[in-house]
Parts: structure tokens; C-alpha cells; sequence
């Protein structure tokens, strides 16, 4: 698959933080006939379009021939509006789950002409944007699929998110204004230079080298007899310090107030009432989380689908030892057979079942299960 992608522009776009993104674009790839039933499949943290294409195929559940399949890009991973394709926006304002889900709608209504989607999907904040899209469009679609990922960003994982955003700043010296926050400006903002980057790349590559895998991938030491690595420095060298120093420092921070900021339920007509948002769920869910993510852990999706009405949700965890990446770029080639054929039974046959194994249904609505 090429590595192309397009752009939509839509003009000065007004953010729900107030700020504005002036001639702001969104990036997006397509895959199939635009008369067959659409996916919307948006991308996760530091991700590109060309990330997200492991999942799609004629072999695969999102396959161009039976589907529409629309990769959208979040604002801030360097191919839509961000601060390194906009060096007049610095420092870059607040965007939201909501601004992110908003130009999607526009670009997928206004110039794909879609009016209604079979599904949307996705990892990580994927799997936030979809939680969004079932709140802020719950009768765009007919299924949502969000794997590894929440509709509200739970106070561990935005304190996780704290140890990534220092270890960004510190590079230049600079330290964060609190959760939810972007860094404490004092006088004039700046940016990074060269080797400040360089600093604080890699360091948030080993901040977040204990979080994306898991305790037991680490002790069977998968990175070794899996992933091909010599030896743990070496994992960390080259898997997380090839990674994050590839990132720009400015855009993922833009994408990491996004995501520690994530909430579906700060919108109106929920205002702030997480389980009244999981009640405007229209759209059949089918929650993927890894039981043994450490940051979206299945206890958590166990109460979104709880929170939803019943029938609407169900939650089955992906029974795996990768951590987060169960969900992840493919390299799990086990995990990627399970979530394959989950899709296919959701997607193909609104069933979240397969033929020799029992559906789990965890959402019954009761308000006493808990609640963010």
C-alpha cells in the first residue's frame, strides 16, 4: 500500500477551547468503492495514515472490496494541521476529542458525501475517537468497535500521561502547568532546538517503554525471542528511543493533551454526566480491551459497557500478554488473528461471537456497577 494521503481544507476552524486553527486541513486516505458501506478507522498517538493499514486487506475483515475504508488523521500527527506543518501556530492551541471528531464528520459528510457509516473503529485514541463519534454522532453509524483504548481518560492514565509530557519538556528545560495542561510558559514561548530535542525524545521513549507493553512481556522477554531484539538496552535503544525520536516534540504534545483531555461525556447534551453519555450509545458496541493493558485496563471498558444501555455493549478482552500493543501495529501476529476475527463477526455479521465460542455480554445498565 503507498503511503499517499490527501487533504481537506475546512477554512478557520474553530476549536471547543476557543482557540481557532486558521486554513486548518485534514489528512485522510481511502480504500474501496465509495458506493460500498463505510468504516471510519482514525489514527492512534504519534500515528501516520500509513500506520493504521496493517489492519486492511482483501484477506482482512476491512477489506477494500466490501468496505469503504476512511483513515482520518488526528490534528497534530505532523500529516493534518500541526505544529510542524504550521510553523505559525505556535504555541499550537488546545484541540479536543470533539474539534478532531468534528472535522472528520465535515470531511466524511461534505466531501465524501457519506451520510451514514456501517462502523467505526480503532486503537488507542482511535479507540477514543470512536467512543466520540458513537456520543457526538450516535446515528452516524451502525457498529463501533473501540479496541485498547476508552471514552474517558481515566486519572492513572493522565498521570501516565504526565511522566511522558515532563520527559518531552525536559529536554528544553521547560516543565508542565498541570493535568491537562500544556507546558508553563514564562515570557516569550520557544521551541526546541537540536540537540533539546534530541534529549527529550529519547527520554520520553523510556517513559514510555514501561507502559506500552506489559509486566509478562517483559518477563518472557518477547522482545528478544519475538521481536528479535539482543538484549533489553537494545530494546530500548532501538524499538522505543527509534520511535520517539522520530516524533516531533511539538506535535505530540498537541496529541497528548488530546488524549489526557479525552472525555465523550464533556459535551452537551451530557454535560459532564459519563453515564448519560454512555446511555446516548446508539450504535451497537463492541469493546476490545487487553486485559493486561496498563493503561486501559479492562476494568475500565467494563464500566463504559456497563454504563451503556442494555443490549448495546459488549466487552470481550483480547487474552494476551502484549499489553497495549495486543491491539497494536501487527507485530503480535496471534493478536492480530483474534481481533480479525472479531471484526469479521461484528462488522460482517453484527454478531460478537463466532461459531465455537460464547459471546460475552457485559453491559446490563445498572448505575450501581460504577462509574468515572
Amino acid at each position: 500500500m503507498s503511503s499517499e494521503y490527501e487533504t481537506y481544507g475546512l477554512g478557520d476552524f474553530k476549536l471547543k477551547s476557543g482557540g481557532t486553527i486558521s486554513n486548518a486541513e485534514i489528512a485522510y486516505k481511502t480504500f474501496g468503492d465509495s458506493s460500498k458501506p463505510a468504516i471510519i478507522y482514525p489514527t492512534w498517538y504519534s500515528g501516520a495514515i500509513s500506520d493504521n493499514e496493517w489492519l486492511i486487506g482483501e484477506d482482512k475483515c476491512l477489506s477494500p472490496k466490501k468496505y469503504f475504508i476512511i483513515i482520518t488523521a488526528l490534528f497534530g500527527n505532523g500529516q493534518s494541521t500541526s505544529p510542524s506543518n504550521r510553523t505559525d501556530l505556535k504555541p499550537f492551541p488546545d484541540v479536543l476529542f470533539f474539534d478532531n471528531i468534528r472535522a472528520q464528520h465535515e470531511l466524511i459528510t461534505k466531501k465524501l458525501g457519506i451520510k451514514h457509516a456501517r462502523a467505526v473503529l480503532g486503537w488507542s485514541m482511535g479507540a477514543g475517537q470512536t467512543y466520540q463519534w458513537a456520543t457526538q454522532y450516535p446515528d452516524f453509524m451502525d457498529y463501533v468497535i473501540p479496541f485498547c483504548g476508552s471514552a474517558k481518560t481515566s486519572l492513572h492514565n493522565q498521570v501516565f500521561l504526565e511522566g511522558v509530557k515532563v520527559a518531552i519538556l525536559g529536554g528544553k528545560g521547560a516543565v508542565s502547568a498541570g493535568v491537562c495542561k500544556g507546558e508553563a510558559v514564562k515570557g516569550e514561548y520557544r521551541s526546541w532546538n537540536d540537540e533539546e530535542r534530541a534529549a527529550g525524545m529519547k527520554a520520553m521513549g523510556r517513559v514510555y517503554a514501561g507502559w506500552g507493553f506489559s509486566t509478562a512481556f517483559y518477563r518472557e522477554k518477547l522482545y528478544e525471542t519475538v521481536l528479535g531484539f539482543k538484549s533489553l538496552e537494545d530494546f530500548m535503544t532501538r524499538f522505543w528511543e527509534g520511535w520517539s525520536t522520530s516524533k516531533d516534540p511539538e506535535n505530540m504534545l498537541v496529541m497528548l493533551h488530546t488524549w489526557q483531555a479525552a472525555d465523550c461525556s464533556d459535551q452537551e447534551p451530557y454535560n459532564g454526566d459519563f453515564k448519560a453519555a454512555m446511555q446516548g450509545i446508539k450504535a451497537k458496541a463492541l469493546v476490545l480491551p487487553s486485559q493486561t493493558d496498563m493503561y486501559f485496563p479492562p476494568e475500565d471498558s467494563e464500566i463504559e459497557v456497563q454504563n451503556m444501555k442494555p443490549g448495546v455493549g459488549t466487552c470481550i478482552p483480547f487474552p494476551s500478554i502484549w499489553g497495549h500493543w495486543a491491539g497494536g501495529p501487527g507485530q503480535s501476529t496471534e493478536d492480530v488473528k483474534w481481533l480479525d476475527a472479531k471484526l469479521r463477526w461484528f462488522i460482517d455479521h453484527g454478531s460478537a461471537s463466532s461459531a465455537n465460542e460464547k459471546e460475552v455480554v457485559v453491559g446490563s445498565g445498572r448505575p450501581e456497577f460504577g462509574s468515572y
